[in-house]
């Protein structure tokens, strides 16, 4: 293997993660994991925390791909008119142009890893919101609890 080659991996733990309200009347939260400011590539990796009720407005995308996987919680997701329950475990892919939105409609706080290939300004998006804390409940669903 050409040493010279091997590239030093990103590593980040839950107390590195910068949290947004994209709008700051908005009922979810995005905790940036990855994004082309941090990876050098052109995707967004994040935990998006969706309040008990909350849901993401119906949006689009012109060419990138946005995978979603519940990491705790359930919802349902609506995709060109179409809507499926999600719970713990499940994984969402949205192709291009898909008008969706996702909506917690548990009792509890809905979790997912989202990331989206390329890129398109969602992090730019995101980073142009309101800050917030990631409070105890989500270092704990993160793995990590707050010192």
């Amino acid at each position: 293997m050409n040493k010279s080659s091997c590239v030093i991996p990103v590593i980040k733990s839950p107390q590195d993660y910068q949290a947004y309200r994209i709008s700051p009347n908005d009922t979810n939260r995005l905790a940036i994991v990855f994004d082309s400011a941090t990876a050098n590539t052109s995707l967004t990796c994040c935990v998006e925390i969706f309040d008990v009720g909350g849901q993401t407005p119906p949006n689009r995308h012109s060419f990138a791909v946005e995978m979603f996987f519940i990491l705790k919680g359930e919802g349902v997701a609506i995709c060109d008119g179409k809507k499926i329950k999600i719970k713990t475990g499940d994984s969402l892919l949205v192709p291009p142009t898909g008008i969706h939105l996702i909506k917690n409609t548990g009792l509890s706080r809905l979790y997912t890893l989202t990331i989206m290939v390329p890129n398109e300004d969602f992090a730019e998006l995101i980073r142009s919101g309101v800050p917030v804390e990631l409070d105890e409940e989500d270092m704990a669903v993160l793995g990590r609890l707050a010192p």
